[in-house]
């Protein structure tokens, strides 16, 4: 089931960059937090107006936007 529906793109809000369900929440700023070594228990408790599907919807962007293929010139 995908969540990628949770991600919205507004050019009036962050730059146009995505964002967790219309709110002033990038999805670089969720990524970071778990690069950083933030679980996703610390990441909700910190933030009680996100939900847990806000973070897998996150990572599944990001999956999504790496999975292209690679094109070469000979």
């Amino acid at each position: 089931m995908t969540e990628l529906n949770r991600i919205t793109h507004d050019p009036q809000l962050c730059g146009g960059r995505p964002c967790i369900r219309h709110m002033r929440i990038r999805v670089k700023d969720i990524l970071d937090l778990l690069v950083s070594g933030a679980s996703t228990e610390e990441i909700l408790e910190d933030s009680p107006y996100l939900e847990a599907e806000d973070i897998k919807a996150s990572l599944q962007y990001a999956a999504h936007l790496t999975d292209h293929p690679i094109l070469s010139v000979a």
